[in-house]
């Protein structure tokens, strides 16, 4: 089979597209054959070498698919073959087949597309539970979301118009972003590519601040929302898509209350009965029409390295999906 690995640090450029041998199920797993693999700001800060947690080389990336049940191993009770089912896992998805445990499979609605179902587990699981556990987001409150138009941000202004917030703050570096975030239920638009987006925030927040902010991008723009932030404000971080690490004194949180809450997906994962119950709510939110999932484009596998600078480039509109 076909996979994309690479077996260096450094830019898209060290990523290879080879022929790999195709995994066996052992014992509780599944072999799918990989319809869609998403595409994340996780898997470049691993090419990179500055994941949250070390990556060992040589690594073949890919934490999302999609896929269709080829084979079933010893001891699997819940699919058979010709199933359709999307996973989280650790890695190995951008490629044609993968070897699954049964127990992080869901099955995939036939009304659902592939494409659409590797959109959800990452980005979707992410999205609720930085507004929800981490953020504690209650209703009536102001939320400010960052790359408002990204996999996560498109997902997030839904899911906080869904869970009852007053005013959604979307950021984004283009217009077209913002008409998108705002076709997706952002009540408020605002430019952080141009200067004076603290103040407009302000503005809009009539000088109170926002009760919840979302950031991934880093630097500068962590620490100038951090200025946005209203007493007992959160900000959750969960990325540093810029690639700068922000540093700043803990000390000014003192005074009005405020918290900096670090998100990292794969501790939620340790906890079921954390991520099952909401995976199975955003199922039922996609399944109503509550939520549309955004797919900024599908590629072939072998063009997996132009995807990742294309994501990089903070370009792009929604999810990037390759197809094996």
């Amino acid at each position: 089979m076909k996979v994309v690995k690479f077996e260096e640090y450094g830019g898209p450029e060290v990523l290879q597209y080879i022929d790999s041998e195709q995994p066996k199920p052992k014992e509780h797993e599944v072999l799918i054959e990989v319809k869609a693999a998403g595409v994340n700001y996780a898997d470049t800060a691993r090419r990179e070498g500055k994941y949250v947690v070390p990556t060992e080389l040589p690594y073949i990336p890919g934490s999302e698919v999609a896929g269709v049940v080829v084979e079933a191993g010893a001891g699997v009770t819940r699919f058979k073959t010709g199933d359709r089912v999307v996973a989280l896992i650790e890695s190995s998805g951008y490629a044609e087949y993968a070897a699954i445990p049964e127990q992080v499979l869901t099955p995939v609605p036939q009304g659902v597309s592939f494409e659409e179902a590797v959109a959800l587990p990452l980005q979707g699981l992410s999205a609720y539970h930085i507004l929800k556990t981490m953020g504690r987001l209650e209703p009536g409150e102001t939320v400010l979301i960052h790359a408002a138009a990204g996999g996560v941000g498109t997902i997030a202004v839904q899911l906080a118009k869904l869970f009852g917030a007053g005013k959604i703050i979307a950021t984004a570096s283009t217009e077209e972003k913002l008409f998108h975030a705002e076709k997706m239920g952002a009540t408020h638009l605002v430019n952080y590519s141009e200067d004076g987006w603290v103040g407009r925030i302000k503005e809009i927040t009539e000088g109170k601040g926002v009760d919840l902010a979302l950031e991934m991008v880093g630097g500068s723009v962590f620490n100038d929302t951090l200025k946005t932030l209203a007493p007992f404000g959160r900000l959750v971080i969960f990325g540093a898509a810029s690639g700068e690490q922000a540093t700043f004194a803990p000390g000014q949180l003192m005074k009005r209350n405020q918290s900096v809450i670090g998100f990292f997906l794969p501790q939620i994962m340790r906890k079921p009965e954390l991520f099952q119950k909401s995976f199975q709510e955003l199922l039922e939110y996609m399944d109503s029409g509550q939520l549309k999932l955004t797919i900024g484009g599908t590629y072939p596998l072998d063009q997996a390295a132009d995807v990742h600078e294309l994501l990089q480039s903070r370009k792009t509109i929604g999810k990037l999906v390759l197809k094996p």
